[in-house]
C-alpha cells in the first residue's frame, strides 16, 4: 500500500459548523482537525478531514449542528496522505430577514 487506507468518507458542511471542537474529540482515528487559517463565511474554523476515516460515524453522532454526512465504504481504498479536498461544503448563506421588522 502505498497511499493511507480509508474505509469511509464524509462530507462537511463548513458553513453551518460554529468549531465547537467536538467533532476532533470524538474521532478515532484522529483525521479531523480544525482550520487554523480558514474559516467559514459566519468567522467560524471548521473541521477538515485527512485520509484514514473509518465511517464509524462518531463525528456526527458528537455534532450538534449537523454537519455531517458520513459514508463506510464496501472496501478499503488508498487515499495520499492528508486534506481530502472534496470532504468539505462550501455554499453561500444567506443573511437571515426578519419580516417583521
Amino acid at each position: 500500500m502505498s497511499g493511507v487506507p480509508t474505509r469511509g468518507t464524509v462530507r462537511i458542511d463548513i458553513e453551518s459548523c460554529k468549531g465547537c471542537d467536538l467533532c476532533v474529540a470524538a474521532c478515532p482515528p484522529g483525521v479531523l482537525a480544525m482550520t487554523t487559517d480558514r474559516y467559514n463565511q459566519r468567522g467560524y474554523r471548521y473541521p477538515e478531514l485527512s485520509a484514514g476515516c473509518t465511517g464509524c460515524n462518531r463525528c456526527s453522532q458528537s455534532c450538534p449542528d449537523f454537519v455531517f454526512e458520513v459514508w463506510r465504504l464496501d472496501a478499503p481504498v488508498e487515499l495520499p496522505e492528508g486534506p481530502v479536498a472534496e470532504s468539505a461544503v462550501h455554499r453561500t448563506v444567506e443573511p437571515h430577514k426578519d419580516e417583521k421588522h
